[in-house]
């Protein structure tokens, strides 16, 4: 048993390098030795744990499902090591973080790069999706949502920060066809839309009693990609509803601006929400700590230049 315990490092080392030779270079053994320890512990399991050719090393399925255990396992050891640490925790082990596609690349991911880099023993993994995985299932760590959650006594959740969306056109485009004043007025003009699932996202305004409405834009454009959408709306194609967070910068620098005269007010919380265990993870308090410190700031409303139209 204790040379199987210790063999464990060797293997996850392995698969994490995809060869021998790498893997003895950061274990500072010779590969040979490697090599052994590993045969070693194929005969003890009685199954093949890599596909070996001359040219490439991979896993078999066998070796798959043990690598996934034996991360495990290694993260569970440092779980139990940062409690026994009685408060001179150090963050180690696999983080794996789930995040909305978009919203991920442009706001989440570049502050839990910030956040891996001052801990040097934890290993970030980051999943670029707009499915709601399943945390317990697919093993992650946590994860990020925008919206309403659905109730769930196996998960946790922390508010981070609000996501808002606003109405906005290319200058050029408001020299050319003028700025809507009503709600009515938009679909007079040209829309770039969003759609999703091969339908058009309804556009939301609030009418002057305050209530909320909502409609499909007249859209000669439309796009699955939000990005897409906000390039063609920076080129002048015409207005487009967009979240704030994702066009901030272009209001900032004027290729975009916002058409104050039409709100929809609408306001959706953002959450992390992670599996509910005896304990919290020191990593995964840590990394909502510096979502919450620092995300309302990436969200924030910030003064846009004024745009006199022609």
């Amino acid at each position: 048993m204790k040379s199987e315990l210790n063999s464990i490092p060797v293997f996850v080392t392995v698969a994490e390098a995809g060869s021998f030779s790498r893997a003895a270079e950061k274990l500072h053994l010779t590969r040979s030795a490697v090599t052994k320890i590993i045969a070693r512990l194929e005969a003890k399991l009685g199954v093949a744990l890599f596909h070996r050719t001359t040219r490439s090393l991979s896993m078999t399925d066998e070796g798959t499902l043990y690598h996934e255990y034996c991360q495990r396992a290694l993260n569970e050891i440092c779980l139990v090591e940062e409690i026994l640490n009685d408060g001179k925790f150090e963050v180690c082990g696999r983080l794996r973080v789930s995040v909305p596609v978009l919203f991920g690349h442009l706001c989440i991911a570049p502050l839990l790069t910030l956040f891996a880099d001052t801990h040097p023993k934890l290993k970030l993994e980051i999943s670029f999706s707009d499915r709601a995985v399943d945390l317990v299932e697919e093993g992650f760590d946590l994860a990020i949502r925008i919206g309403a959650l659905p109730d769930s006594s196996s998960l946790i959740a922390r508010k981070l920060s609000e996501h808002r969306m606003i109405y906005c056109a290319a200058p050029d485009y408001l020299n050319r066809c003028g700025e809507p004043q009503t709600a009515e007025e938009l679909n007079l003009h040209a829309a770039v839309a969003y759609i999703r699932s091969r339908k058009v996202q309804r556009w939301q305004f609030r009418d002057k009693t305050g209530t909320k409405k909502e409609f499909i834009p007249n859209a000669k454009l439309m796009m699955d990609d939000m990005q897409a959408v906000t390039n063609a709306a920076v080129s002048g194609a015409g207005i487009a509803w967009l979240p704030y967070w994702l066009v901030r910068e272009l209001l900032v620098d004027g290729r975009l601006k916002q058409i104050q005269s039409i709100t929809s007010d609408d306001i959706w919380p953002i959450y992390a929400i992670w599996p509910r265990t005896p304990h919290l993870p020191l990593k995964v308090r840590l990394a909502v700590d510096k979502l919450v410190s620092d995300l309302p700031e990436r969200m924030a409303v910030v003064e846009a230049p004024t745009h006199p139209l022609k």
